[in-house]
């Protein structure tokens, strides 16, 4: 157990790294916690690389999920940092963090420039009142620009209306990946002690105030088998020890009594257990089971409810059901409805932004949240823990207007950022999903298109966006309103090819496949009724059989197969599977592999259940 640690607010800081996904924030941080010592006395840590990104996907991803705490002591301060999540699905993420904070420190590619998701993250700090560094990164490499880059920036502040206060920002160059800063580009490279020193003394000590009691804004949470629920935030009055009596102030206005049976506090990324902490840090608390993102704990009654932190409602929602297809248990060990349930619940008990819920049916659950990327994440997480599970494509939540009655959609703020050669194909694709242009600006070869657009209209946009530019489009987009019906969006133009047998694909029989479109497995998959093996050429689903075998009429036809030439299939990663399905199809996700199937196996089954444009409504 550590001593208490208690510092003076003026030497605290708490500060945000936010950046575009790849832009180096997570390498910034890394290098901040070596060079700040942090980790002298456990050497095998510091030898890890990217150890902020703690989850295997984000390693993978190279991008940032959850938002994460340390903290770092530089000569007698103690800085807070927080790695906030780039991807605007993970948006429920950052809003929250932006209470917790008074200053950013704000990274920026020094080729790239900023995009898109630059801009997404700095509008919410700007808003939020907190006080930007701005970090042009890796001035090391071959096509660097960091005078450009630096204008570039100054140009998105003004875009996005800074005040006089934050437009006369400080700036640093580095290069995190070889652990230098500098003030000037002709200074000579050294440490980061620039980058230190400016946080020192650019970033505000926290708006929080001393005395007696306490006040707490829980910002984040995570969740132990042996303590249940660890909430985290800033202290904003006052000072908590541990033993202290204690009330949670829920959303719904209800009031829960309890004390605070654990403290923590930061150093690096270790929770350490403390005694006693002081206004203006950042710590986690247990002693409340039911407590959420955005609720007051406080010493009393007496002492009011800090603002509650609304969240970006969900958007869309997903169906997760058991695996009952025939291949079942076959990778997974984990099938059950129940095994299913209870990793769903353990997923909310820290992820705020998503929602589930119990359906009719007890082997299917509805999970909802802002984007697909965000339930598909979780779908990879549960394939490598064992589990098997069908989900559903992404369908939109609506909501009814309470003073007509009639259905309202969630309509996103689109921003877009593309090569001009690819601005036409783009523009096309938008129109196809009713988006509504509200502005274009021309920089360079790039063009930044901003539009409203409906949240049916993003499903599947990302992937399109990234073949059409070959990967060089980047999006983000914010919620933006409820507005009218925006009409039927086109779905997939392809129908699909579904297999009206069961057993190992042939060559054979694949070659004969292969002529109604495009093929998605090989000779040598298992397959059965009601799997999707291909693409259809047209618009109708047929069936087709992956498995027949060549009769053998002499000794010659047992060469079967070695002359077909068979197109390589179409494999489709988690994300753009469930972009791809239809409303009646699922993808079948298990540890080893992902199949596409029907709903309804049986054919004859199906062609009773009609597909159709179903409208789901946000639960109140």
């Amino acid at each position: 157990m550590g001593d208490p640690v208690i510092y003076d607010m003026q030497h605290i800081r708490n500060i945000a790294i936010i950046a575009h996904v790849d832009h180096g924030k997570t390498t910034l941080v890394d290098c901040l916690l070596k060079q700040s010592g942090t980790f002298r006395a456990n050497q095998h840590e510091s030898s890890e690389v990217r150890l902020m990104d703690s989850m295997d996907l984000e390693k993978e991803k190279g991008i940032t999920i959850r938002a994460k705490n340390a903290a770092f002591k530089y000569k007698n301060y103690h800085i807070n940092i927080v790695d906030t999540p780039g991807h605007a699905d993970f948006g429920g993420e950052v809003e929250r963090i932006m209470n917790m904070i008074d200053g950013v420190l704000l990274v920026v590619d020094s080729a790239e420039g900023p995009q898109a998701q630059t801009r997404f993250v700095l509008r919410k700090a700007l808003e939020a009142g907190a006080k930007p560094i701005v970090v042009i990164n890796k001035i090391d490499r071959d096509n660097a620009n960091p005078k450009k880059v630096l204008d570039q920036v100054f140009e998105l502040f003004m875009s996005l209306n800074a005040t006089d206060e934050q437009l006369d920002f400080p700036f640093i160059y580095c290069s995190a990946k070889e652990g230098y800063a500098k003030v000037e580009l002709d200074h000579v490279a050294g440490t980061m002690e620039p980058l230190f020193d400016a946080i020192v003394k650019h970033i505000p000590p926290p708006r929080a105030k001393a005395g007696e009691g306490f006040q707490l804004l829980v910002a984040n949470l995570d969740y132990s088998d042996y303590l249940g629920r660890i909430a985290f935030g800033k202290i904003y009055e006052g000072k908590i020890k541990v033993g202290d009596p204690a009330i949670c102030r829920h959303g719904t206005g209800k009031i829960a009594k309890g004390k605070i049976t654990m403290l923590y506090h930061f150093e690096g990324m270790k929770r350490i257990e403390i005694q006693e902490a002081h206004a203006g840090d950042i710590v986690g608390v247990t002693g409340f089971e039911e407590v959420f993102i955005g609720e007051s704990i406080t010493d009393s009654e007496a002492r009011p409810a800090l603002p509650y932190i609304p969240i970006d409602p969900p958007t869309i929602q997903m169906e997760f059901a058991v695996n009952d297809g025939p291949l079942a248990g076959k990778d997974g060990k984990l099938v059950t409805a129940r095994h299913i349930w209870d990793r769903l619940v353990k997923e909310i008990r820290t992820n705020v932004a998503l929602r589930i819920a119990q359906t009719s049916d007890p082997k299917i659950f509805a999970v909802s949240g802002r984007g697909e990327m965000q339930i598909a994440i979780l779908v990879e997480q549960m394939r490598r823990e064992g589990h098997e599970v069908l989900v559903s494509r992404p369908e939109v939540l609506w909501k009814k207007d309470p003073a007509t009655g009639n259905a309202l959609e969630p309509i996103e703020k689109l921003f877009v950022e593309v090569p001009s050669e690819n601005l036409g194909t783009i523009m096309e694709n938008l129109s196809g999903r009713k988006a509504q242009i509200t502005n274009m600006n021309h920089v360079g070869n790039q063009v930044s298109v901003e539009a409203l657009v409906p949240m049916r209209g993003l499903i599947g946009f990302e992937t399109d966006l990234v073949n059409s530019t070959k990967g060089m489009g980047v999006m983000s987009h914010l919620f933006h309103e409820y507005g009218e019906d925006r009409g039927e969006i086109a779905a997939r133009k392809n129908g699909s090819l579904v297999s009206m047998d069961g057993g190992e694909a042939t060559s054979y029989a694949l070659n004969m496949v292969q002529e109604r479109g495009r093929l998605m497995i090989e000779p040598g998959d298992e397959v059965y009724v009601g799997m999707i093996v291909g693409e259809n050429a047209r618009e109708n689903d047929i069936p087709v059989n992956p498995v027949k075998e060549k009769r053998l009429t002499n000794m010659r036809s047992q060469g079967d197969g070695k002359g077909i030439a068979l197109a390589p299939p179409l494999k489709l990663s988690l994300e753009r599977a469930l972009e791809y399905i239809d409303v009646d199809e699922y993808v079948e996700a298990t540890p080893k592999n992902l199949r596409l199937r029907k709903k309804v196996l049986d054919e004859n089954q199906r062609k009773r259940s009609e597909k159709s444009r179903a409208i789901k409504y946000i639960e109140a």
